[in-house]
């Protein structure tokens, strides 16, 4: 594993000295551990010249399943840990992270972890909150054991899953805009407003583009929908989070949100087999 993550760095960076920089080492060792790598595998994985290092067909492979091993290893790492309380807490008790969407499906999750918790031998559960479309990592580095997870924005490929409930999409909207007036409104209606651009959430680290504000969390999206700087589209229980200043009018062409419960596919955990029949009863 300690040659598969030089190798990754080297990879990342196709640069030795930098690479040796971000792991904290003298570049001399970090090429002898390359080298013994190809040894290892009898491939070259890199091409060395004047001009620099590039992958070649085999490291673009091992780049690729290397980031899978790693993620595999770290998340084992991390659910054994929470398993065993030895994650720093001091408890012994089972412990499984739920990773949620800020402000999504707040009501089922309440509903979620009032149940379960009545339930014998019911583990503890640490909700973890994700960025837009973040829980797909967490469920693969181990960051989480489990999570609540919206189609068609997430991707659930590669995971186990049930579906727990489909809802209507609303826009929210400062409740002195004359759109909040409406009754109804169509995406075409939100899509095009000078006055009221949609916010934009990142996705992989970078934001689509756009004239409306850049959001990073939900308490700046509410504080801006309030100031009537911006507007956003939400799933229908959305509304439980609402300000005073917030006016929610139903989209009547927005496609509908689908929300599961998401867990990796190897998963053997009692604890959170538990929590699945629990949220699937629900």
């Amino acid at each position: 594993m300690r040659e598969l993550r030089y190798f990754m760095a080297v990879a990342e960076e196709l640069h030795f000295g930098r690479a040796a920089e971000r792991l904290g080492m003298a570049q001399p060792p970090l090429s002898r551990a390359i080298q013994q790598l190809e040894r290892r595998l009898g491939v070259s994985l890199l091409n060395r010249n004047r001009r620099g290092v590039a992958l070649t067909g085999a490291g673009e492979v091992l780049l690729h399943e290397g980031r899978a091993a790693l993620d595999a290893t770290t998340a084992a790492v991390r659910r054994t840990r929470r398993a065993s309380g030895a994650d720093g807490t001091g408890g012994s008790r089972n412990r499984l992270a739920l990773a949620v969407k800020a402000a999504a499906s707040h009501e089922l999750l309440q509903k979620l972890l009032d149940a379960y918790a009545a339930e014998p031998d019911a583990a503890e559960i640490e909700v973890v909150p994700s960025g837009t479309c973040e829980e797909e990592a967490m469920l693969r580095d181990g960051r989480a054991d489990v999570a609540l997870m919206h189609t068609p924005y997430n991707y659930l490929a590669g995971f186990d899953s049930e579906e727990l409930m489909t809802e209507g999409q609303i826009a929210i909207l400062p409740a002195g805009h004359p759109l909040a007036a409406h009754r109804t409104l169509t995406l075409a209606d939100v899509g095009d407003v000078p006055d009221l651009p949609l916010a934009r959430w990142p996705r992989n680290g970078t934001y689509p583009p756009g004239p409306g504000p850049e959001i990073r969390d939900q308490t700046q999206l509410a504080q801006l929908i309030a100031l009537g700087r911006t507007m956003a589209v939400f799933p229908e229980s959305a509304r439980a989070w609402l300000w005073a200043e917030h006016t929610a009018v139903p989209l009547t062409d927005a496609h509908p949100i689908v929300t599961h419960i998401v867990w990796p596919a190897h998963s053997r955990s009692l604890a959170l087999a538990g929590l699945i029949r629990t949220a699937t009863r629900l």
